[in-house]
């Protein structure tokens, strides 16, 4: 990331505005925590493949209490949410901070631990609803988003559910995936992220990821909270 001092010998009002908006106060605001923010701040990184400020975005979730084990599992899970050059950029990002900071195997997620408990009925509902709108259309996709997203990667434990969730609104709204959005801000809100936190990581990004996108996913977002149940 460009020092403070790189930031002002280009654009001195940037300068100004990261230290008193982004790092003086958005990162400061009480609505979500500061490793809710780091989880936010990563997943929209990685899923834009911007690595340039990665290594210190990792280091600070690394100390705002982001485990080594759950920053494996964000790149992993963001491989099937934006692709698998974007994880493999924040691999070749974040492996060199772990090195640094003497993170051996032993800190991170097996390759195939016992799952989280599956919601049948949820997931059976889920994978018929998918399978009538488009099996004719790839049932290859499908099968995948049954067999590989919802029985296995949903399930891997290192990354609680609601972080999970987290981490996939944030890369939608990052990638500009508006369409997305409500499925995956609703098993959120079930999850356990609540309203406002959701909220919160709307305004968070929106110096991440920039106004456009976020103001292209607050209609989707509102009709979302209109229609959960209170």
């Amino acid at each position: 990331m460009p020092t403070l001092d790189d930031i002002r010998a280009v654009a001195p009002a940037l300068e100004k505005y990261t230290q008193d908006r982004l790092l003086g106060e958005v990162w400061k605001r009480p609505g979500l925590a500061p490793r809710d923010r780091s989880i936010v701040t990563l997943a929209a990184l990685i899923a834009r493949n911007q690595t340039t400020d990665m290594p210190y975005y990792v280091n600070l979730a690394l100390d705002n209490g982001v485990t080594p084990r759950e920053i494996s599992e964000v790149i992993t899970h963001l491989a099937f949410y934006s692709g698998w050059p974007n994880a493999m950029s924040a691999v070749a990002v974040t492996k060199d901070v772990f090195a640094a900071r003497k993170v051996g195997n032993d800190q991170l997620p097996p390759v195939s631990p016992q799952p989280l408990p599956l919601d049948e009925a949820a997931e059976a509902q889920r994978a018929s609803r998918v399978g009538e709108q488009f099996g004719k259309v790839a049932p290859g996709v499908v099968q995948y988003t049954t067999d590989v997203l919802f029985r296995d990667l949903w399930l891997r434990p290192a990354l609680a559910p609601r972080d999970r969730s987290l981490v996939t609104v944030s890369a939608l709204i990052a990638s500009g995936q508006v369409a997305q959005i409500p499925y995956h801000l609703n098993r959120a809100m079930d999850n356990g992220l609540t309203q406002a936190q959701a909220a919160e990581a709307l305004t968070h990004l929106a110096f991440y990821t920039g106004w456009p996108n976020v103001f292209s996913a607050l209609p989707v977002a509102k009709d979302v909270f209109e229609k959960r149940p209170k």
